[in-house]
């Protein structure tokens, strides 16, 4: 900065803000008055700038705990369960009332970019545990223990258990597997950490299964499908998630148990459902593959891409910003300024 220009500069810092940028200078608006500063230095009331929180509204339900989820199959009422990958996601589960947000390992595919879940690590997972926990205020929060983390041992599970409780602020953990999941569901409950069973179709073995196929077509199918569901209850599950099973199958396999069944794509049976929020707000690109258990609510895709459009081409044609997003200034101030930079820069 040169110094004909530092000397133009007021000698008083309530005036001005400067801030050196490397070589260059950036001048700072003139500071607002005394009762508007107040509330200026307050980040709850007032910023100039999109680094903030991204809402202070909060849920005024009590947070829903496992004593609140026995209660509703108690008395057979549906358990909502939806997946959320990180703080925008889990915020809007959660005003809208969500029982239980799951930090799903699908977030692999639809927040990551990878191919399928088998690529998400345990880290991951933390990270987008930790996000959604701060975004979901009563819900209660379930968190994917992705597929090498807990398969090796009934230890290795439940040290993958306690991080993802203490690390990633979790209530609970989901593990994939029947009957033979039974010693580590065992093991995990009895260190106090809830687990959600998952069976039926197992993403995560998918190329043990030969695909995302549909389990229970035929009796001896239904029947290790019961049989899996019954193991992990008897573990210690506090529910289990039956996916891409007959309706009729998982609606009998409903009535024989004593916990919980979340459904997804296994009919309206279940004690709750649960689908991945992407798929049902419709945030993906025409084409894009879906289950046929995915009921498309919404069509955030396509109004997220008509907003972008619209900014785009506002901004190329010089529409946007107009004069109400910029910030006044004292027309005596800024002419003061602009001689003073006349003046010295001549």
């Amino acid at each position: 900065m040169s110094r004909a220009l530092t000397r133009l500069l007021p000698q008083t810092p309530a005036r001005s803000t400067i801030h050196h940028l490397n070589s260059g200078i950036v001048l700072g608006a003139i500071l607002p008055s005394k009762r508007n500063n107040a509330a200026h230095s307050n980040p709850s009331t007032r910023r100039h700038s999109s680094h903030s929180p991204l809402s202070t509204t909060t849920t005024t339900r009590k947070k829903v705990t496992l004593p609140t989820i026995s209660a509703m199959h108690t008395r057979q009422e549906k358990i909502t369960m939806l997946t959320a990958h990180d703080f925008p996601s889990a915020h809007i589960a959660d005003t809208s009332g969500i029982d239980i947000v799951l930090v799903g390992d699908s977030l692999a595919m639809v927040a990551l970019g990878y191919a399928d879940t088998s690529e998400v690590t345990l880290e991951d997972m933390l990270l987008h545990c930790r996000s959604v926990a701060r975004g979901a205020q009563s819900a209660f929060i379930v968190g994917d223990l992705p597929m090498g983390s807990y398969e090796i041992s009934p230890e290795q599970a439940l040290s993958s258990a306690i991080r993802m409780v203490k690390e990633g602020r979790v209530q609970g953990v989901k593990m994939e597997g029947g009957e033979e999941m039974a010693p580590i569901i065992e093991k995990v409950t009895k260190a106090g950490i809830p687990v959600l069973a998952h069976v039926g179709l197992t993403p995560q073995r998918q190329n043990a299964l030969g695909g995302f196929r549909v389990q229970g077509k035929n009796t001896a199918s239904a029947l290790r499908v019961l049989a899996d569901a019954l193991t992990v209850q008897q573990a210690g599950a506090f529910a289990v998630v039956l996916e891409a099973v007959p309706p009729p199958v998982a609606t009998l396999i409903t009535s024989k148990l004593r916990i919980p069944t979340i459904g997804i794509g296994a009919g309206a049976g279940c004690s709750g459902q649960v689908l991945v929020q992407v798929d049902m707000l419709g945030n993906f690109p025409p084409g894009r593959f879906l289950p046929k258990f995915v009921k498309k609510y919404g069509d955030v895709w396509g109004e997220a891409k008509r907003a972008i459009e619209s900014y785009r081409e506002e901004v190329k044609g010089g529409v946007y910003p107009g004069v109400e997003h910029g910030y006044a200034m004292p027309e005596k101030e800024f002419e003061e300024f602009r001689r003073a930079v006349e003046d010295t820069m001549k």
